[in-house]
């Protein structure tokens, strides 16, 4: 069992920043890939972003490209999501996720744990 908890979400103006951090509880957290998804109200839940057990894969969706870095300290059982540039539209819940089974994946359904998330509010 891996406990996950997010933090770091808040109100930000467009074109600011935020850093969300996801908090493993167990010293495995480095064997598992782990991800980013997002929901937004009357929206389906979208990909954001996801990379491998040691950080060297990443993958993002083309809606984020360039403007969003994740990336995981393994010694602080941590993973980040640096927001830049951000947009209303990136207005949403955020979800970190750790799959214990793939290199990465954009597949909600390959994920055996996932936090309680945290709110995002970018404001025009």
């Amino acid at each position: 069992q891996v406990q996950l908890v997010e933090s770091g979400g808040g109100l930000v103006q467009a074109g600011g920043s935020l850093r969300l951090s996801c908090a493993a509880s167990r010293r495995t957290f480095s064997t598992y890939a782990m991800g980013w998804f997002r929901k937004a109200p009357g929206k389906e839940r979208e990909f954001v972003a996801a990379l491998s057990w040691d950080g060297s894969n990443t993958y993002y969706a083309d809606s984020v490209k360039g403007r969003f870095t994740i990336s995981r300290d393994n010694a602080k059982n941590t993973l980040y999501l640096q927001m830049n540039s951000l947009k209303p539209e990136d207005t949403a819940v955020y979800y970190c996720g750790a799959d214990s089974r793939n290199l990465y994946s954009d597949v909600w359904e390959s994920y055996d744990y996932w936090g309680q998330g945290t709110q995002v509010t970018v404001s025009s």
